[in-house]
Protein backbone atom coordinates (compact mmCIF):
# COMPACT_ATOMS: atom_id res chain seq x y z
CA UNK A 1 0.00 0.00 0.00
CA UNK A 2 2.57 2.28 0.72
CA UNK A 3 4.54 1.20 -2.64
CA UNK A 4 1.55 2.20 -4.21
CA UNK A 5 1.23 5.74 -2.82
CA UNK A 6 4.60 6.28 -3.60
CA UNK A 7 4.54 4.79 -6.93
CA UNK A 8 1.43 7.14 -7.74
CA UNK A 9 3.08 10.51 -6.14
CA UNK A 10 6.05 9.51 -8.26
CA UNK A 11 4.27 9.04 -11.52
CA UNK A 12 2.34 12.45 -11.00
CA UNK A 13 5.72 14.13 -10.43
CA UNK A 14 6.90 13.07 -14.14
CA UNK A 15 3.29 13.81 -15.59
CA UNK A 16 3.61 17.23 -14.20
CA UNK A 17 7.42 17.92 -14.88
CA UNK A 18 6.17 17.69 -18.69
CA UNK A 19 6.24 20.80 -20.86
CA UNK A 20 3.04 19.60 -21.66
CA UNK A 21 1.60 19.92 -18.76
CA UNK A 22 2.67 23.59 -18.16
CA UNK A 23 0.60 26.31 -19.99
CA UNK A 24 4.05 28.40 -20.62
CA UNK A 25 5.26 25.01 -22.77
CA UNK A 26 8.24 24.84 -20.25
CA UNK A 27 8.74 22.48 -17.17
CA UNK A 28 7.19 24.04 -13.73
CA UNK A 29 10.80 22.15 -12.34
CA UNK A 30 10.80 18.94 -10.29
CA UNK A 31 10.58 20.42 -7.00
CA UNK A 32 7.58 22.08 -7.56
CA UNK A 33 5.50 19.00 -9.65
CA UNK A 34 6.97 16.78 -6.65
CA UNK A 35 5.16 19.26 -3.92
CA UNK A 36 1.94 19.68 -6.25
CA UNK A 37 1.61 15.86 -6.63
CA UNK A 38 2.50 14.67 -2.84
CA UNK A 39 -0.39 18.03 -1.83
CA UNK A 40 -2.51 16.22 -4.67
CA UNK A 41 -2.19 12.55 -3.62
CA UNK A 42 -2.37 13.56 0.00
CA UNK A 43 -5.60 15.70 -0.68
CA UNK A 44 -3.44 18.51 1.64
CA UNK A 45 -4.52 21.49 -0.55
CA UNK A 46 -1.49 23.17 -0.34
CA UNK A 47 0.27 24.49 -3.24
CA UNK A 48 3.62 26.46 -4.72
CA UNK A 49 2.19 27.57 -8.08
CA UNK A 50 -1.38 28.47 -8.92
CA UNK A 51 -3.30 25.28 -10.62
CA UNK A 52 -5.03 27.14 -12.96
CA UNK A 53 -2.43 29.54 -14.32
CA UNK A 54 0.52 27.14 -14.44
CA UNK A 55 -0.92 24.29 -15.28
CA UNK A 56 -2.56 22.86 -18.26
CA UNK A 57 -5.43 21.26 -18.89
CA UNK A 58 -3.45 17.87 -18.90
CA UNK A 59 -1.65 18.86 -15.79
CA UNK A 60 -4.86 19.82 -14.31
CA UNK A 61 -6.18 16.32 -15.19
CA UNK A 62 -3.49 14.75 -14.19
CA UNK A 63 -3.96 16.57 -10.78
CA UNK A 64 -7.65 15.63 -10.30
CA UNK A 65 -6.69 12.03 -10.79
CA UNK A 66 -4.24 12.32 -8.08
CA UNK A 67 -6.33 13.90 -5.65
CA UNK A 68 -9.33 11.26 -6.63
CA UNK A 69 -6.69 8.16 -6.26
CA UNK A 70 -5.27 9.90 -3.03
CA UNK A 71 -9.12 10.47 -1.46
CA UNK A 72 -10.78 7.23 -2.28
CA UNK A 73 -7.15 5.36 -1.27
CA UNK A 74 -5.05 3.38 -3.24
CA UNK A 75 -6.19 0.09 -2.68
CA UNK A 76 -10.41 0.81 -3.64
CA UNK A 77 -8.62 2.52 -7.03
CA UNK A 78 -6.61 -1.03 -7.21
CA UNK A 79 -9.63 -2.49 -6.65
CA UNK A 80 -11.39 -0.55 -9.46
CA UNK A 81 -9.13 -1.38 -11.96
CA UNK A 82 -9.17 -5.33 -10.51
CA UNK A 83 -13.08 -5.43 -11.08
CA UNK A 84 -13.09 -3.24 -14.36
CA UNK A 85 -10.34 -6.49 -16.11
CA UNK A 86 -12.35 -8.93 -14.69
CA UNK A 87 -9.43 -9.92 -12.68
CA UNK A 88 -10.03 -11.93 -9.40
CA UNK A 89 -8.88 -10.20 -5.84
CA UNK A 90 -6.66 -12.57 -4.21
CA UNK A 91 -7.12 -13.33 -0.27
CA UNK A 92 -3.53 -11.23 0.01
CA UNK A 93 -5.62 -7.80 -1.94
CA UNK A 94 -7.79 -8.36 0.49
CA UNK A 95 -5.95 -8.18 3.67
CA UNK A 96 -4.35 -4.96 2.39
CA UNK A 97 -7.72 -3.79 1.64
CA UNK A 98 -9.01 -4.67 5.25
CA UNK A 99 -6.26 -2.01 6.49
CA UNK A 100 -6.83 0.77 4.11
CA UNK A 101 -10.24 0.47 4.47
CA UNK A 102 -9.74 -0.07 8.80
CA UNK A 103 -12.40 -2.91 8.73
CA UNK A 104 -11.73 -5.79 11.68
CA UNK A 105 -11.59 -7.95 9.10
CA UNK A 106 -12.21 -9.39 5.55
CA UNK A 107 -16.13 -9.92 5.17
CA UNK A 108 -17.34 -7.65 2.93
CA UNK A 109 -14.28 -5.63 2.05
CA UNK A 110 -14.55 -6.18 -1.81
CA UNK A 111 -18.29 -5.22 -1.76
CA UNK A 112 -17.69 -2.52 0.71
CA UNK A 113 -14.80 -1.08 -2.18
CA UNK A 114 -17.92 -1.21 -4.74
CA UNK A 115 -19.89 0.71 -1.95
CA UNK A 116 -17.22 3.69 -2.05
CA UNK A 117 -16.77 3.76 -5.87
CA UNK A 118 -20.93 4.18 -6.52
CA UNK A 119 -20.97 6.71 -3.38
CA UNK A 120 -17.84 8.74 -4.82
CA UNK A 121 -19.74 8.85 -8.40
CA UNK A 122 -23.12 9.72 -7.26
CA UNK A 123 -21.72 12.63 -4.72
CA UNK A 124 -19.36 13.92 -6.93
CA UNK A 125 -21.32 13.77 -10.36
CA UNK A 126 -24.31 15.65 -8.72
CA UNK A 127 -21.91 18.26 -7.13
CA UNK A 128 -20.37 18.58 -10.49
CA UNK A 129 -23.80 18.98 -12.18
CA UNK A 130 -24.78 21.85 -9.79
CA UNK A 131 -21.43 23.41 -9.74
CA UNK A 132 -21.41 23.28 -13.87
CA UNK A 133 -24.94 25.37 -13.60
CA UNK A 134 -23.31 27.72 -12.20
CA UNK A 135 -19.45 28.12 -13.59
CA UNK A 136 -21.27 27.90 -17.14
CA UNK A 137 -22.60 30.83 -16.79
CA UNK A 138 -19.10 32.31 -15.92
CA UNK A 139 -17.05 31.21 -17.90
CA UNK A 140 -18.62 29.12 -20.62
CA UNK A 141 -19.87 25.56 -21.31
CA UNK A 142 -16.77 23.60 -21.94
CA UNK A 143 -14.48 25.45 -19.28
CA UNK A 144 -17.28 26.11 -16.57
CA UNK A 145 -18.39 22.30 -16.81
CA UNK A 146 -14.29 20.94 -16.77
CA UNK A 147 -14.49 23.51 -12.94
CA UNK A 148 -17.67 21.94 -11.91
CA UNK A 149 -15.89 18.54 -12.44
CA UNK A 150 -12.78 19.44 -10.61
CA UNK A 151 -14.44 21.55 -7.93
CA UNK A 152 -16.57 18.37 -7.06
CA UNK A 153 -13.57 16.29 -7.17
CA UNK A 154 -11.42 17.72 -4.94
CA UNK A 155 -14.50 18.87 -2.36
CA UNK A 156 -15.50 15.46 -1.82
CA UNK A 157 -11.93 14.31 -1.39
CA UNK A 158 -11.30 17.39 0.98
CA UNK A 159 -8.39 18.56 -1.18
CA UNK A 160 -9.11 21.94 -1.99
CA UNK A 161 -7.35 22.56 -4.94
CA UNK A 162 -9.08 24.82 -6.95
CA UNK A 163 -9.03 26.56 -10.80
CA UNK A 164 -10.10 30.25 -9.80
CA UNK A 165 -6.53 31.33 -10.51
CA UNK A 166 -4.11 34.06 -8.80
CA UNK A 167 -4.25 31.93 -5.61
CA UNK A 168 -7.87 33.23 -4.43
CA UNK A 169 -9.40 30.08 -4.10
CA UNK A 170 -13.07 30.66 -3.57
CA UNK A 171 -13.14 34.10 -2.75
CA UNK A 172 -14.76 35.33 -5.73
CA UNK A 173 -17.99 33.24 -4.91
CA UNK A 174 -17.96 34.56 -1.28
CA UNK A 175 -21.69 35.45 -1.22
CA UNK A 176 -22.65 32.61 -3.80
CA UNK A 177 -25.58 30.54 -2.21
CA UNK A 178 -25.20 27.52 -4.69
CA UNK A 179 -21.34 27.33 -4.83
CA UNK A 180 -20.76 28.06 -1.15
CA UNK A 181 -23.58 25.31 0.25
CA UNK A 182 -22.85 22.78 -2.90
CA UNK A 183 -18.82 22.96 -1.72
CA UNK A 184 -19.82 22.63 1.69
CA UNK A 185 -22.09 19.48 1.19
CA UNK A 186 -19.39 17.48 -0.19
CA UNK A 187 -16.92 18.55 2.11
CA UNK A 188 -19.87 17.52 4.98
CA UNK A 189 -20.27 14.16 3.41
CA UNK A 190 -16.58 13.23 2.02
CA UNK A 191 -15.25 13.95 5.89
CA UNK A 192 -17.89 11.58 7.44
CA UNK A 193 -16.80 8.32 6.12
CA UNK A 194 -18.09 6.08 3.95
CA UNK A 195 -19.31 3.34 6.57
CA UNK A 196 -20.76 6.31 8.36
CA UNK A 197 -22.37 7.78 5.18
CA UNK A 198 -23.68 3.50 4.33
CA UNK A 199 -25.35 3.32 7.73
CA UNK A 200 -27.17 7.17 7.39
CA UNK A 201 -28.48 6.39 4.00
CA UNK A 202 -30.12 2.51 5.21
CA UNK A 203 -30.22 2.81 8.86
CA UNK A 204 -31.57 5.96 8.87
CA UNK A 205 -32.78 6.00 12.41
CA UNK A 206 -30.24 7.78 14.65
CA UNK A 207 -30.89 5.30 17.47
CA UNK A 208 -29.93 1.97 15.28
CA UNK A 209 -26.70 3.22 14.09
CA UNK A 210 -23.43 1.58 15.41
CA UNK A 211 -21.77 3.71 18.28
CA UNK A 212 -18.63 5.10 15.84
CA UNK A 213 -21.87 6.60 13.32
CA UNK A 214 -23.29 8.25 16.48
CA UNK A 215 -20.01 9.89 17.69
CA UNK A 216 -19.07 11.18 14.26
CA UNK A 217 -21.97 12.57 13.33
CA UNK A 218 -22.25 14.44 17.26
CA UNK A 219 -18.94 15.20 16.96
CA UNK A 220 -19.30 16.94 13.59
CA UNK A 221 -22.32 18.83 14.34
CA UNK A 222 -20.97 20.32 17.37
CA UNK A 223 -17.51 21.34 15.31
CA UNK A 224 -19.76 22.24 12.17
CA UNK A 225 -21.93 24.64 15.00
CA UNK A 226 -19.53 25.50 17.41
CA UNK A 227 -16.77 26.65 14.49
CA UNK A 228 -19.36 28.60 12.88
CA UNK A 229 -20.39 30.42 16.11
CA UNK A 230 -16.91 31.03 16.60
CA UNK A 231 -15.88 32.52 13.18
CA UNK A 232 -19.43 34.58 12.92
CA UNK A 233 -18.34 35.99 16.18
CA UNK A 234 -14.87 36.77 16.08
CA UNK A 235 -14.70 38.14 12.31
CA UNK A 236 -18.24 39.59 12.17
CA UNK A 237 -16.62 43.58 12.45
CA UNK A 238 -13.65 42.60 10.68
CA UNK A 239 -13.28 44.99 7.41
CA UNK A 240 -11.20 42.51 5.79
CA UNK A 241 -13.22 39.37 6.11
CA UNK A 242 -16.81 39.51 7.38
CA UNK A 243 -17.19 43.10 7.88
CA UNK A 244 -17.84 44.02 4.30
CA UNK A 245 -20.76 41.38 3.63
CA UNK A 246 -24.17 41.48 3.32
CA UNK A 247 -25.95 39.91 6.46
CA UNK A 248 -26.54 36.72 4.55
CA UNK A 249 -23.19 36.51 3.32
CA UNK A 250 -21.66 36.64 6.73
CA UNK A 251 -23.54 33.79 7.66
CA UNK A 252 -22.67 32.19 4.69
CA UNK A 253 -18.91 32.67 5.31
CA UNK A 254 -18.60 31.83 8.52
CA UNK A 255 -20.27 28.33 8.05
CA UNK A 256 -17.69 28.13 4.97
CA UNK A 257 -14.94 28.51 7.30
CA UNK A 258 -16.03 26.26 10.07
CA UNK A 259 -16.54 23.64 7.29
CA UNK A 260 -13.57 24.03 4.94
CA UNK A 261 -11.15 24.45 8.21
CA UNK A 262 -11.45 21.20 9.38
CA UNK A 263 -10.36 19.33 6.30
CA UNK A 264 -10.15 20.87 3.03
CA UNK A 265 -8.22 23.75 1.47
CA UNK A 266 -10.60 26.21 0.09
CA UNK A 267 -11.57 29.44 1.31
CA UNK A 268 -14.07 32.36 0.52
CA UNK A 269 -12.59 35.11 2.89
CA UNK A 270 -8.42 35.76 3.03
CA UNK A 271 -7.39 33.96 5.95
CA UNK A 272 -4.41 36.32 6.21
CA UNK A 273 -6.52 39.13 7.19
CA UNK A 274 -8.52 36.80 9.99
CA UNK A 275 -7.86 38.24 13.61
CA UNK A 276 -5.45 36.11 15.60
CA UNK A 277 -8.29 34.88 17.58
CA UNK A 278 -10.26 33.35 14.55
CA UNK A 279 -6.48 32.17 13.52
CA UNK A 280 -6.13 30.15 16.55
CA UNK A 281 -9.48 29.02 16.36
CA UNK A 282 -9.17 27.62 12.50
CA UNK A 283 -5.71 25.80 13.83
CA UNK A 284 -8.13 23.71 16.19
CA UNK A 285 -10.47 22.68 13.68
CA UNK A 286 -7.52 21.84 11.69
CA UNK A 287 -6.21 19.66 14.16
CA UNK A 288 -9.60 17.86 14.84
CA UNK A 289 -10.29 17.29 10.76
CA UNK A 290 -12.75 15.13 9.62
CA UNK A 291 -13.72 11.14 11.06
CA UNK A 292 -11.88 7.81 10.35
CA UNK A 293 -12.09 6.09 7.36
CA UNK A 294 -13.04 9.32 5.59
CA UNK A 295 -11.16 11.92 2.62
CA UNK A 296 -10.45 14.26 5.13
CA UNK A 297 -7.31 14.85 7.80
CA UNK A 298 -6.55 15.28 11.21
CA UNK A 299 -6.26 13.54 14.06
CA UNK A 300 -10.09 12.87 13.49
CA UNK A 301 -13.50 13.30 15.61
Amino acid sequence: MVLGFVATILIGTVLLSLPIASRTGESVGFLNALFTATSATCVCGLVVVDTYTQYSIFGQIVIMLLIQIGGLGFMTMATLIFLILGKRITLRERLVMQEALNQLNIAGVVKLAKYILLTTLLFEGIGALLLSLRFVQIYGFSKGVFAGVFHAISAFNNAGFDLTGDFKSLTPFVEDPLINIVIMVLIIFGGLGFSVIYEVFHVRKFQRLSLHSKIVLTMTAILLICGFIGIYAMEYNNPKTLGHLSPEGKILAAAFQSVTSRACGFNTINQADMTMAAKYFTILLMFIGASPGSTGGGVKT
